[in-house]
């Protein structure tokens, strides 16, 4: 079964664990490495046959455009994850209306073709930020990869669908591929082990993560999402002074994620977002 492969374009200081350390008008201080990181994902999935979608910051996009043009080249497809790297449900419709409309304009000139996926910066469209589904379909986007249904302190709406659906608001349908989860039943408790990757692939071993993909492709027949970001294959990148539980979830295996998406791709079939929901019958 094809599953969906999805890069989080953004650099290792731009991230949500570090957002109390470096503020947006410091990040032009900071040495830029995701060009660099991201070709190297570019050539591994050229060397295992695979394509992905790529969510681009427009703050990256804008700063490097023939990074947006490389990755169109390689046929994987481009999609938006915002300009600025806000959590949603902190910024408000208003300025989420406008982070979007720019990120996506910026993308769109440099590729020449219409971006319709989105992705949330930290899957941030919670119970709190549901008003952002009536936003994304107003703005002409036609699908969005951003619910996570587990229980996280900054992301996650636990009782969400596992699986790829159309959600229905006033202004219209949108299409969503949540991030993959496998429940583990014990008795009357169920808990969803996180399996789309990012943080969890490596702090996982790479034979759990296949394993549950195999069995949500085989037992659930439902296609999974896997991600991570360029800087997670980069474990010589600067390190930020910052709290220990930030420090861990970013830090945390940094040197292994390679040698593990190697083994997912060797083991899986991938392609992008948009191949895997067009295949799909809409629900």
């Amino acid at each position: 079964m094809l599953n969906a492969l999805s890069v989080d374009v953004e650099d290792y200081f731009q991230v949500n664990a570090f957002a109390r350390h470096i503020r947006r008008d410091q990040w032009d201080r900071y040495p830029l490495r995701v060009e660099r990181n991201t070709h190297s994902i570019l050539d591994m999935l050229d060397e295992y046959g695979a394509k992905g979608t790529f969510f681009l910051l427009g703050w990256i996009a804008e700063r490097v455009p023939t990074l947006v043009r490389e990755i169109q080249r390689r046929g994987h497809e481009i999609a938006c994850h915002g300009y600025g790297h806000q959590l949603i449900y902190s910024i408000g419709p208003d300025k989420f209306r406008a982070d979007i409309r720019k990120a996506r304009n910026i993308m769109e000139n440099i590729c020449g073709e219409r971006v319709l996926g989105y992705r949330a910066p930290s899957y941030s469209i919670t119970s709190k930020s549901l008003w952002a589904f009536d936003i994304l379909i107003e703005e002409g986007f036609s699908y969005d990869s951003s619910i996570f249904p587990v229980i996280h302190d900054t992301y996650g709406i636990p009782d969400a669908s596992r699986f790829p659906g159309t959600i229905v608001c006033a202004s219209g349908t949108i299409r969503e591929f949540p991030l993959s989860t496998l429940p583990l039943r014990f008795l009357r408790w169920e808990y969803r082990l996180p399996v789309a990757g990012g943080g969890y692939l490596r702090l996982l071993p790479a034979w759990v993560v296949a394993g549950a993909i195999k069995r949500i492709n085989s037992l659930e027949r439902q296609p999974a999402v896997l991600y991570f970001h360029p800087w997670e294959i980069d474990p010589g990148q600067p390190r930020i002074k910052a709290g220990y539980k930030s420090r861990f979830r970013h830090y945390l295996n940094l040197h292994k994620t390679e040698g593990k998406l190697r083994i997912l791709l060797a083991q899986l079939k991938f392609g992008t977002m948009r191949e895997v929901l067009d295949a799909r019958v809409p629900s």
